[in-house]
């Protein structure tokens, strides 16, 4: 529950700190006097939006700090969260502490348990802490689209519907492909025939990656064979012998020949010389080899002038292509493999088409059987939310049918439910609607065409009473609740809402301008403008059993004598009610 509340430099509160009891608290005051500003500051440590307008004039930040003690259960319900991120829980896990701190250059500092944290995790945290009710929902009550969210809430559905949510997400992605690929099959066609086109082309090609550097030193060799050719004959004239002017015929084999007989009988003679007629040996033995290898060059030299045009044309293609999908051989060979990828792909659209219908029907067939279970189980859980909410609207005088409407529409194109094809969204097929008869012998009709402005109110409290007694959300806050209830049926919504810390176990928290409301709070807060120092700040007093006579008697306008008696008989038919 919500232990204490401590507030600084908030709109016009200086400073405030409210310590919270069980059961049902009550916050009376006049209009203005911070009420609502005190329910703004707990909505902030509960992720709500900030603004930096918020702060205290002449205040550089404001500050809003929540303790919150812990039973097992919330304990549980909080660990999953305080674990996923990393946040530490204090004090034997018993209490966890929220807080908020505003600045006037627009920043706001987020911490649980004095850890810094973002504004979407403390969102997280209030929702499983504290469930805040204002005088909005008096409206939101008549719209149709928030009946079923309520249903569901009541009938504890809200888990299998978002497993239903899940399931239609995934249908409509597939239909999504499907309609993709239906409405693109002219350009798929087009695209096909391009890449048909370019995968054609590169595989004709038969390209291989470097080829094209292989052509270029083959057409370098090519275009310059006479050049080749008459340094080949000189290279081998050298090496196998030139004949001089006497008709001798000198070679560069047979001189290496002579030294290395001169050197084998230096060697001979002096040892140390073995390594020179080594090296020697060597050198003969490759001048021998080189020979042989240039006159093999040399035969190989070819003088062909059809080759050279073959290799220049090759080198055109791979250039042209080159320039289309290139820089490089590799980038266009790396082309080809993608467009036939695509293609394959592309030239299955009809195989996929195929697929996605069957994976549509199956997909339509699963989620008519969920939404038809859901919508069994909602059927089963208005009826006795009907019989609750009659019997809430009985004790707040209003003799009242109520009525949760359930209707379908078909669509060709829906969900398979029981032989027909029905619309469907995330909620599945059902269309619900709260109906109600407010004077006997009317048609039930939608809340919106019958409620008044106090009706609505009542119809509110009903409900939320009904659900109230099935949510697991230990404190609830009402803000102003009692908008449009007279005094005359004042003690009764008293009583509800007490009845919340009761049998349902709840902490409740309730601004309310009716005394006779006000008579069955367990624990009565007064709030009130003050001056201190020149300035306007909001108080707060907890009220004793004195004080709280004299606040009532205030409340109901007569400040005299009467007015405490009428206060006391308030406390006194509060007090036989809760005994």
């Amino acid at each position: 529950m919500l232990q204490e509340l401590s507030i600084r430099d908030f709109a016009i509160i200086s400073e405030l700190n409210i310590e919270f009891g069980n059961g049902f608290n009550i916050l009376t005051g006049e209009t203005g006097a911070g009420k609502s500003i005190i329910l703004d500051a707990v909505s902030l440590i509960l992720g709500g939006r900030a603004d930096a307008g918020n702060i205290r004039a002449g205040q550089s930040k404001a500050l809003v700090e929540a303790t919150f003690s812990l039973d097992e259960k919330m304990r549980d319900a909080l660990k999953p969260i305080l674990t996923e991120h990393e946040i530490e829980s204090e004090d034997g896990d018993d209490v966890v502490l929220i807080s908020r701190e505003l600045r006037d250059n627009g920043r706001n500092v987020c911490r649980v348990n004095g850890l810094p944290t973002r504004t979407g995790i403390l969102r997280e945290i209030g929702d499983v802490l504290i469930g805040i009710h204002g005088q909005g929902e008096h409206l939101s009550l008549l719209k149709a689209k928030s009946h079923l969210p309520l249903l569901d809430s009541y009938a504890g559905l809200t888990e299998v519907q978002q497993a239903l949510a899940k399931d239609v997400r995934n249908l409509r992605k597939l239909e999504k492909e499907q309609e993709t690929l239906r409405a693109n099959e002219a350009e798929i066609a087009r695209r096909q025939d391009m890449l048909r086109f370019q995968v054609d082309e590169i595989s004709a090609a038969m390209l291989e990656p470097g080829e094209n550097e292989k052509l270029k030193l083959e057409r370098t060799k090519l275009s310059n064979i006479e050049t080749l050719t008459r340094s080949a004959t000189e290279v081998q004239a050298l090496l196998n012998g030139i004949e001089t002017g006497d008709g001798e015929v000198v070679s560069v084999s047979d001189m290496l020949g002579q030294a290395m007989a001169a050197m084998t009988t230096l060697a001979k003679l002096d040892e140390d010389q073995n390594e020179l007629r080594t090296r020697l040996e060597t050198a003969l033995a490759d001048i021998d080899d080189i020979g042989a290898s240039i006159r093999r060059y040399q035969d190989g030299l070819e003088h062909d002038p059809n080759q050279l045009t073959t290799i220049e044309e090759r080198l055109d293609l791979i250039n042209g292509l080159t320039r289309k999908y290139g820089p490089t051989i590799e980038d266009v060979i790396k082309t080809g493999e993608n467009g036939m990828l695509e293609l394959d792909k592309l030239e299955n659209s009809d195989k996929r088409l195929e697929e996605l219908g069957g994976l549509i029907e199956q997909g339509l067939k699963r989620i008519g059987r969920q939404a038809k279970q859901l919508s069994s189980k909602r059927k089963k859980a208005a009826e006795k939310l009907a019989k609750i909410v009659e019997s809430e609207l009985s004790d707040l005088k209003m003799n009242a049918r109520f009525e949760v409407s359930f209707t379908q529409e078909e669509d060709p194109a829906g969900v398979f439910v029981d032989g027909q094809r029905l619309a469907y969204d995330k909620n599945g097929y059902d269309k619900v609607e709260f109906l109600i008869s407010s004077n006997p012998g009317e048609p039930l009709k939608p809340m919106a065409k019958v409620a008044s402005g106090g009706e609505t109110a009542r119809l509110m409290l009903a409900l939320k009473t009904a659900l109230a007694q099935v949510d697991s959300t230990p404190t609830l806050i009402f803000d102003e609740i009692d908008q449009g209830i007279g005094g005359r049926i004042g003690a009764v919504v008293g009583e509800k809402l007490w009845s919340l810390s009761g049998k349902a176990g709840h902490q409740v928290i309730c601004v309310t301008h009716l005394p006779q409301m006000a008579g069955f709070g367990d624990v009565h807060f007064k709030v009130r403008k003050a001056e201190i120092d020149g300035r306007t700040t909001t108080a707060v007093t907890k009220l004793e059993h004195n004080e709280r006579i004299e606040e009532l008697a205030d409340m109901l306008g007569v400040k005299d004598d009467l007015g405490k008696v009428n206060a006391r008989s308030l406390l006194q038919e509060a007090h036989k009610v809760k005994k």
